[in-house]
């Protein structure tokens, strides 16, 4: 059990991270990417509630608790953002302020960590709307992504898209975005 909620943390991880990220155009209103991405959170919870065979209610309830974390999770990708634009100005003055970085490792640990208390939310509110079999199934799903690999997709890329020390440069960089 402890694995297959660890391999869907990140799969959860990658999957708010992913649609807000796909959903995230800059002349869209709040309100029409908050649109697009409840329609991605519906489409993709759809498709997993078929690989585990969940019933309607079932459903309804997955879709509304990734709904919900999608909503709580999406404005931290501006603050990582934020964070990663503070970070370089850091690293790049004159002369390095270690308080400075320090401060900011120490925002971005917390950070994580409320994340990380969300995503667990998530996951135990998920683990009650599905039963032992289906969680057993999501487990082998998850297996069949490729293990590690398949979380690469998920917990690895959300971290290397802003996580532990603000995304600065090098050392979790956007990578060109």
């Amino acid at each position: 059990m402890v694995v297959a909620l660890t391999v869907a943390a990140g799969f959860a991880g990658g999957f708010v991270s992913k649609a807000y990220a796909q959903e995230h155009k800059p002349m869209m209103s709040d309100a029409d990417r908050s649109g697009r991405m409840d329609q991605h959170v519906t489409r993709m919870v759809k498709h997993l509630a078929v690989e585990l065979d969940a019933t309607p209610e079932q459903q309804e309830k997955m879709i509304a608790i990734a709904k919900s974390a999608a909503k709580d999770l999406a404005p931290i990708r501006m603050k990582l953002h934020e964070a990663h634009q503070r970070g370089i100005a850091i690293l790049g003055a004159e002369k390095i302020d270690r308080v400075a970085l320090e401060k900011l490792r120490v925002e971005q640990i917390a950070m994580m960590d409320s994340n990380s208390k969300r995503f667990a939310q998530s996951l135990a509110d998920l683990a009650e709307v599905l039963t032992p079999a289906q969680r057993q199934k999501l487990a082998e799903h998850m297996k069949k992504m490729g293990g590690h690999k398949g979380m690469r997709g998920g917990m690895h890329r959300g971290m290397h898209e802003g996580g532990g020390m603000g995304g600065m440069g090098g050392m979790g960089g956007h990578g060109g975005k």
